[in-house]
């Protein structure tokens, strides 16, 4: 049957970006969208991300307010898949045992709080009726998060390919985007290790992956490189009762912050740092440290084992913020690059569709388009 939608747009990436542009634009009755995976989705970035849906840490203001209608946003695309997309409601907990830290936390819930963020400081004992079974030793002072939620990623990018497939639109996976063919600053075909594909838009939705295909022709997307660990364990009991996150203080001085959460099959995904921070051991000894230091404080833990799990790299331009748009040198070239995907992915999503379809420049993006590195 021959197809009568307007638009041939290719997607390179199936994470949870290139899933959530594609389902977005899949209902859309004027788009014929194939998208490309290299490996199989999802087992890029978005398979190593600890998949925390805030808007805590965002700054300026802009940015914050980006991810906090992206995170809000979380609800309504969960009943539009009609699916598990691995949801876990519950926010996000933390707490602080030093003096200086107790005082920088104060001063981040205070600012939070001017700026409409569902977040409020809690007592030791508050901390204790959401988490019966957290043994949080001192606490200077401790803060909760109510609206942050965490996503199984692999579950929400199964569905969007899901409802992708339904509307009409192709997956390839385990296929190389070796070039394109330009003409008239226009990619005309997708080329791979096995075919070309004709198109009329072409997103790069790939991650550590943009720069290197942009590169082909002739577009710099700058970005550092941002290497990260999460660890996984073998099942156990629930180990949080209320909460979807926490974030625990270190051990000691040698150590740095604690992040935790729990999936559906028992599993725990737990690493240290910040999101942004740089963490190459993704040894079984690195691992097995993270895991004690968690029984450290939550012993309902038990006789989980830690699986060490290999560095991921995430998508980091250079200045820690989205690249979103259209290219000047190449025109139907889009990209769709940032760091906090898992958050961003459901507002990314429709307004891209927005921008593509509709040819609208969204105001929102405007901070984040490539051409501010020029």
């Amino acid at each position: 049957m021959t197809s009568t939608k307007s638009k041939d747009i290719v997607i390179i990436g199936a994470g949870v970006i290139g899933t959530s542009i594609a389902y977005h634009l899949s209902r859309r009755t004027d788009c014929n969208i194939i998208i490309l995976e290299r490996n199989t989705p999802g087992s890029g970035a978005s398979e190593h991300s600890f998949a925390w849906v805030n808007a805590f840490g965002k700054d300026p203001r802009d940015y914050h307010t980006l991810n906090r209608r992206s995170l809000d946003m979380w609800y309504r695309l969960e009943q539009q898949l009609d699916g598990d997309i691995g949801i876990h409601l519950g926010g996000e907990m933390r707490w602080e045992c030093s003096k200086e830290r107790a005082v920088q936390l104060q001063l981040r819930i205070h600012q939070l709080q001017t700026w409409g963020y569902p977040c409020r400081l809690i007592s030791r004992n508050e901390m204790l009726e959401l988490e019966p079974d957290l043994c949080p030793r001192d606490v200077t002072a401790a803060s909760y998060s109510e609206a942050d939620i965490h996503i199984e990623t692999d579950k929400f990018i199964d569905t969007c390919l899901i409802k992708t497939r339904e509307n009409g639109s192709e997956i390839i996976t385990e296929t190389n985007v070796t070039g394109f063919t330009i003409r008239n600053e226009n990619i005309k075909t997708v080329i791979t290790t096995n075919t070309e594909y004709p198109c009329d838009i072409v997103i790069l939705a790939c991650g550590v992956e943009t720069t290197q295909l942009a590169l082909k022709v002739g577009v710099n997307i700058p970005q550092q490189r941002s290497p990260g660990i999460v660890i996984k364990t073998t099942p156990c009991s629930k180990v949080l009762q209320n909460v979807a996150v926490i974030h625990a203080p270190p051990m000691n001085n040698e150590l740095q912050h604690l992040h935790l959460r729990q999936l559906v099959d028992g599993t725990l995904r737990i690493g240290q740092g910040t999101q942004e921070g740089i963490n190459r051991d993704d040894s079984q000894h690195h691992a097995d440290t993270l895991l004690a230091n968690a029984k450290e404080y939550i012993p309902k833990i038990g006789n989980a084992r830690a699986i060490p799990t290999p560095i991921g790299y995430r998508p980091m331009p250079l200045d820690g913020y989205p690249i979103i748009g259209f290219t000047k040198a190449i025109q139907n070239m889009y990209i769709a690059l940032m760091h906090s995907g898992v958050t961003l992915a459901p507002l990314v999503g429709e307004m891209v569709t927005l921008e593509i379809v509709d040819d609208v420049d969204v105001d929102w993006f405007k901070p984040y388009r490539l051409e501010r590195f020029v």
